[in-house]
């Protein structure tokens, strides 16, 4: 019988514990650098892996490459590295939290924007005052008045939803509908993508679950899926992008490790 995409992901997620990756030296370090850059650069940020690498652990600015780009990558730096302690202290979901993390990452890229429904702090998580569309010609976002209201219920949903999770697949379609409901709210005027991953990765922390990567590669067929998912109103074309991002991370995780661990050595002089 022909094997489903989650027992194949079962399968690698096994492979992946029983060689002890993530127990290697800095891994989990060289791993978060990269959701960072493929988050980053889904915004159109164009730093490579070894460049935020460079900026991260020697301070070292990519030549040629907008100053903007460097700060949006230090900035989601600070979100996961507070998203990881607080989901080693179980940290609930709730508007304030949603809001600490948007304006972790939008620290120095974001300001004050004055607009006829009010004034507000982008760079402070608060909540968007205006209308938003989806890229050129596309359609428009929920009404800002809605947006409160419509956070609240999506932290009570995954609060509720967070001890019913037993299994891995469940708890990873949980964080991936976490990713595509915060993202079809667009509580902010920007940094929704960023703000939605990180949401993700942070359930997927909180569960003790190899952290998803989207690909930079893949990003028109993730803007795709979350586009049928949302004038569907349906998440399974969501659901099956991301279970095949969480297969790709993984299996290509393994390919990395197994094949550095192949190689002989050489004296070299």
């Amino acid at each position: 019988m022909k094997k489903g995409i989650w027992d194949e992901i079962e399968e690698l997620n096994r492979e992946f514990t029983d060689l002890g990756i993530s127990q290697s030296v800095d891994y989990e370090k060289y791993y978060l650098y990269s959701l960072i850059t493929h988050s980053t650069a889904i915004e159109g940020s164009t730093l490579t892996e070894m460049e935020t690498q460079l900026l991260f652990d020697e301070g070292v600015t990519a030549k040629g490459k907008p100053l903007v780009y460097h700060l949006m990558n230090e900035d989601l730096k600070k979100a996961y590295d507070f998203v990881r302690d607080a989901a080693r202290l179980s940290t609930p979901v709730t508007p304030a939290f949603l809001q600490k993390l948007n304006a972790l990452l939008m620290r120095t890229t974001g300001g004050e924007h004055s607009v006829m429904g009010g004034s507000f702090d982008s760079s402070k998580g608060e909540y968007r005052l205006c209308g938003v569309t989806a890229g050129v010609n596309g359609s428009s976002y929920m009404n800002y008045l809605k947006v409160p209201a419509k956070v609240e219920e999506l932290c009570a949903i995954l609060q509720n939803k967070l001890q019913d999770a037993q299994t891995i697949r469940k708890q990873y379609e949980l964080s991936f509908n976490a990713h595509l409901n915060l993202v079809t709210i667009h509580p902010w005027v920007d940094g929704n993508g960023r703000t939605a991953r990180l949401l993700m990765n942070y359930l997927q922390f909180y569960y003790g679950l190899f952290p998803a990567k989207i690909f930079i590669d893949d990003r028109a067929d993730y803007i795709l899926s979350l586009q049928q998912s949302q004038e569907n109103g349906m998440n399974q074309p969501f659901l099956d992008f991301m279970s095949r991002q969480l297969k790709k991370s993984l299996a290509l995780e393994i390919e990395k490790y197994t094949t550095s661990h192949k190689k002989g050595f050489n004296f070299m002089f």
